[in-house]
């Protein structure tokens, strides 16, 4: 049976709501109307249009004050996930991850045994919906061994221990990855490189803390 929402929503306003949740899944923040315009290739005018549209219909809830504040409402998410559903694409087999053969020596040697098994993120982290990855952009995390490229497996949190590696938000816009320290005043934001100062605030959000790190080479 077709959502009664389905026919009042456009096909546009549709692929908004799904660049704002993929963009929210990716990052672990909201969207600006200037990323949403490049990411589907309209005016910033437009954009804001249709997003007026879809608070009328209670897809959205914003807050004018504040550049990444768009949140998909509870009847949004809804319908996301039964078009999700309807997809075909659902009917396509699940990739099951890396085959992992056992084990290999760093040190001193050992014996070499096929163990066949499968590595995958899920098996690795938990497979639940709090677990996210982002690709670093940047050098500022080099001396903790975090390059340019890297993949960095993180944990939704609203707080972290002095000393954690964090995704944070910055007056309530730019999203940076650093070390956490809570301070008398502020908050610290630490670099992991000497060519980098440390970021000082008073407007700090914690979104989510590092547990891992995934690497091409």
């Amino acid at each position: 049976m077709q959502l009664k929402t389905t026919n009042q929503t456009t096909p546009r306003q549709l692929q908004l709501l799904k660049a704002i949740a993929s963009f929210q899944n990716n990052h672990c923040y909201s969207p600006t109307i200037n990323e949403l315009a490049s990411e589907i290739n309209l005016s910033r005018s437009t954009v804001f249009e249709h997003i007026e549209k879809l608070r009328e219909k209670n897809l959205l809830s914003t807050q004018s004050s504040k550049a990444r504040s768009l949140k998909l409402t509870s009847k949004a998410q809804k319908l996301l996930n039964y078009l999700n559903e309807t997809d075909n694409c659902s009917n396509y087999p699940q990739s099951t991850g890396i085959t992992l053969l056992g084990k290999v020596a760093a040190g001193l040697a050992i014996e070499a045994i096929e163990d066949k098994e499968h590595l995958s993120l899920e098996n690795l982290f938990t497979n639940d919906d709090q677990i996210f990855s982002l690709q670093v952009e940047g050098d500022s995390m080099i001396d903790d061994g975090i390059f340019d490229g890297d993949y960095v497996i993180c944990r939704k949190a609203a707080s972290a221990h002095n000393g954690q590696m964090v995704i944070a938000i910055v007056d309530n816009e730019n999203a940076t990855l650093k070390r956490f320290y809570k301070e008398k005043a502020q908050v610290r934001l630490q670099p992991a490189n000497e060519n980098f100062n440390p970021i000082y605030s008073n407007n700090c959000r914690i979104e989510a803390v590092v547990v891992g790190l995934i690497r091409k080479l």
